[in-house]
């Protein structure tokens, strides 16, 4: 049997419970060695085989898979963040159905999730934003020209830019032909949750600036919209004027105070 597991974004105890426990008794571990923390290597049993595969090719992963499964064991495939966030696990996946391999995926906290923690934020304001973006620029792969960062930036929507801390000054000219104005609300986040993390708060314009001051050029996000710093209003969820299937809507005081 073959896990995917999500290592979390960083921090060993951003693992899920059951990425820890599949961790705990897996035989053999592949694992992206340039991004997941080496701490968590430390819940494999005594004897685990251990695979880098930043070293690897996807057949060298798939020989030490099917080396396992020919003597009964079990493997985990660690990958940073969430397994289903630029995590090139559909094309093992592919190989390990035609190999008639079983698997199954266990999710992770992806960096984005973590970002917004790190902020103190929130992605999807009412009124300000209600929709997160997902997105990365081109770079040596390339990305659909419909799915463009200018394409995005149009929306207007929250985006969340993987990838690309490499290419800040082609990322920035492209937000602002999209539409963002340079002084839209901006962060880069660097190596969320661990222990040299680094958070810079800035505006689009500033993107590449921002970056050199840090010396940061990887294993960083861009966060760009107005959620990093809106005056937003209150949502109706809680609102004692909101009606729903737990709770019925409550008068407004003001409407109380006049009778």
């Amino acid at each position: 049997m073959v896990y995917f597991v999500g290592a979390g974004s960083g921090a060993e105890d951003l693992i899920t419970v059951r990425g820890q426990e599949l961790l705990s008794r897996c035989d053999v571990c592949i694992y992206a060695g340039s991004l997941v923390n080496p701490e968590l290597l430390k819940l494999c049993p005594p004897g685990c085989e251990l695979h880098n595969s930043a070293y690897m090719t996807l057949e060298e992963v798939m020989e030490v898979i099917k080396e396992a499964e020919s003597r009964n064991l079990t493997t985990v495939r660690l990958h940073t963040g969430d397994p289903s966030i630029y995590g090139a696990i559909k094309e093992q996946m592919d190989l390990l159905d035609q190999a008639e391999i079983e698997y199954e995926v266990c999710p992770g906290v992806s960096s984005f999730l973590a970002a917004a923690a790190a902020l103190k934020l929130e992605y999807t304001l009412p009124n300000v934003s209600q929709s997160v973006v997902i997105t990365r620029i081109a770079g040596r792969t390339d990305v659909p020209e419909r799915e463009s960062i200018a394409h995005w930036a149009a929306h207007q929507a929250t985006m969340v830019i993987f990838l690309s801390a490499g290419h800040l000054e082609r990322l920035t000219a492209e937000l602002i032909k999209g539409g963002y104005q340079a002084d839209t609300p901006a962060a880069i986040v660097y190596k969320v949750s661990w222990p040299d993390e680094i958070i810079v708060r800035g505006t689009v314009g500033q993107l590449p600036e921002m970056a050199r001051k840090e010396n940061i050029t990887k294993t960083a996000l861009v966060i760009v919209g107005d959620c990093l710093d809106a005056d937003d209003e209150r949502s109706k969820l809680y609102s004692p004027e909101f009606a729903t299937g737990y709770r019925p809507a409550h008068q407004k005081v003001e409407d109380k105070d006049r009778q």
